[in-house]
């Protein structure tokens, strides 16, 4: 399967502001590219591209006084199959971690381990452990949060949604990789392009969709709290500890997000020979 997918993404400035951006195809899906996904903008300063402390394709730049648009379109060949459910996949214990996964054990700026801890272990602590205790948080917060764009705001939290049991993606991203820690079961949050593909077209506006993961069985499983089925042709962009690593822009003085356009559609199916 062929997806055609980019983004126009305009920025206001009252000044030159360095500005940071996390809007790459992830490095993990490079091969995938069917046609180069090159960023460009209306600004003068050159767009420099380097990898971030989680292996995200990071750009910066200086963002000109006024708008600053920058855009890319491209094609990428997706398997077509939704994600994989392996309900045999065991927790590792803690003390076998590998060190990667170590650290997505830990309290983050969005996911408060501390106050949401005997709250998991009071809904979850009898839960079959490995895949079945990740599905029954899943199952959770799916239900337990009510999904809207008119509940968006960049400062909640897990604890927060929790309490509100309201949000958007992130919120159900960060309530569930929440609870995850707090059962010693390392989570990490997860952006990107995510459309209808293989699923009724939504009404919703298309936009970038975050998930998240886990470490179970020895390697890392996509979960998504926010649909709660598998989905097909999801892009990665960026993973992290939480939203606050996977920013899609991040300016370093006072800014304005006036445009933000994206689009992801399926071109064709190829075979996996092609």
């Amino acid at each position: 399967m062929l997806i055609r997918a980019g983004y126009e993404i305009s920025v206001e400035c009252g000044t030159e502001t360095p500005l940071m951006a996390l809007v790459s195809v992830h490095p993990s899906r490079a091969a995938d590219l069917r046609t180069p996904a090159i960023i460009t903008s209306n600004g003068g300063a050159p767009l420099n591209a380097s990898l971030d402390e989680f292996g995200n394709l990071r750009t910066r730049t200086i963002a000109p006084a006024g708008v600053l648009t920058f855009s890319t379109r491209f094609v990428i060949y997706d398997s077509g199959e939704p994600d994989a459910v392996v309900p045999s996949a065991e927790e590792v214990p803690v003390a076998a971690l590998p060190d990667e996964a170590l650290g997505f054990l830990l309290g983050s700026r969005y996911c408060e381990t501390d106050r949401l801890s005997d709250i998991a272990w009071s809904l979850f602590g009898n839960t079959p452990r490995g895949w079945a205790r990740v599905q029954a948080i899943v199952d959770f917060v799916h239900h337990h949060l009510t999904f809207g764009y008119r509940f968006a705001r960049s400062t909640r939290t897990a604890w927060e949604g929790y309490q509100e049991r309201v949000g958007v993606c992130r919120d159900f991203a960060h309530l569930a990789i929440a609870l995850c820690r707090c059962m010693n079961i390392p989570a990490r949050y997860a952006t990107g392009y995510l459309g209808d593909i293989g699923v009724p077209v939504s009404p919703a506006p298309m936009d970038f969709s975050a998930w998240f993961e886990v470490y179970l069985g020895g390697r890392w499983h996509t979960f998504d709290a926010r649909h709660n089925v598998p989905r097909i042709g999801r892009i990665l962009v960026a993973r992290g500890r939480d939203a606050a690593d996977c920013a899609i822009t991040t300016t370093f003085g006072q800014s304005k997000l006036v445009r933000f356009d994206i689009v992801t559609e399926e071109v064709s199916r190829i075979s996996h020979a092609a």
